[in-house]
């Protein structure tokens, strides 16, 4: 069927189809056509609309005072950005931060947890597989007031039960600074359960032969996971850095604003987002800091495919 439908938008097959080939495409395009449909109405359309609006001065109060007024917004937002007191700035910091912190632990995390459950001598391994994937399907609303009473400094149990016992300092609460970026690094990890399963996957299709010949040749297990392991897998270390980058950098409201893959809610970023398009009603500017924060996740995205020949293997010249 999806051969069918390649033929069937194929530029370079001139010959003329088959009845039989024709109903196929045309099956394979009905059964394909929700989907179409809603990627259409709910997403192309919205986005090519959220570009639109970064052009314009749209406020959502008065929506037919809207005038096109070109760059000023993307001009605004520069002035945000580098200006004394620009809270676009902050913002934008604090979810780089944020990334500088959170997307190393949950790669590490989610390698430590692959090694570990892949380990032979593990007594009910499914099990445990399945637990550790387990909080990713969870809402992410669930996720937020279950963590959110857990690290409560009041009445969580955070506090009572582990940290004032011990004599430690109290945790200030999620709603401090600090406290937030502690809530959204333990939210991210909760939800890892996709990146474990990419990892889990790439470390059991690593050949057992090389992990003999590394074993003959003298190799203890740190080295085989130096020197084996981590190169061999590396193509999933690689989509998992990109994909978790892009879910700390948020969809981007106005562009995609779904589940990131990586779990931990909104970026600081996003809130800036929210909070310029429903508290101060500038939709249009609100579009443009969208664009940007896109045009930032392009940006990295583009230099980690850069870099990736350098670090990633892929057998066979799979690169290309």
């Amino acid at each position: 069927m999806i051969a069918s439908i390649r033929r069937f938008f194929s530029k370079s097959n001139l010959r003329p189809q088959t009845g039989m080939e024709r109903r196929e495409a045309l099956t394979g395009l009905a059964f394909i056509s929700p989907w179409l449909v809603g990627f259409l109405l709910l997403k192309l359309i919205p986005i090519i609309a959220s570009l639109g609006l970064s052009f314009t001065d749209f406020e959502m109060l008065h929506p037919g005072d809207t005038e096109y007024i070109g760059l000023a917004n993307y001009a605004h937002i520069l002035e945000d950005l580098f200006s004394e007191g620009g809270e676009a700035g902050y913002y934008l910091f604090s979810t780089i931060g944020f990334a500088i912190l959170s997307v190393p632990a949950q790669l590490l995390t989610a390698l430590g947890l692959a090694l570990l459950l892949n380990n032979q001598r593990l007594v009910a391994k499914e099990l445990h597989r399945t637990l550790v994937f387990l909080p990713s399907v969870i809402p992410g609303a669930a996720i937020t007031f279950v963590w959110f009473g857990f690290l409560d400094p009041t009445t969580g149990w955070l506090n009572r039960l582990l940290l004032e016992p011990l004599g430690l300092p109290p945790y200030p609460g999620p709603n401090s600074e600090a406290g937030y970026n502690l809530f959204r690094i333990i939210t991210a990890l909760w939800s890892i359960g996709p990146g474990f399963l990419i990892m889990l996957g790439a470390i059991r299709g690593v050949p057992p032969e090389l992990y003999e010949a590394a074993q003959v040749a003298g190799a203890g297990p740190i080295i085989r996971l130096l020197k084996v392991t981590i190169p061999i897998i590396s193509p999933a270390v690689f989509f998992s850095l990109v994909i978790n980058l892009v879910g700390v950098f948020g969809g981007a409201t106005l562009l995609d604003r779904g589940t990131s893959f990586s779990g931990g809610g909104q970026s600081p970023f996003d809130f800036y987002i929210g909070e310029v398009m429903f508290t101060n009603h500038q939709l249009g500017y609100a579009a443009s800091l969208a664009w940007m924060m896109f045009l930032i996740m392009l940006a990295t995205t583009i230099a980690l495919f850069a870099t990736a020949r350098y670090w990633v293997y892929y057998p066979d010249g799979d690169e290309a």
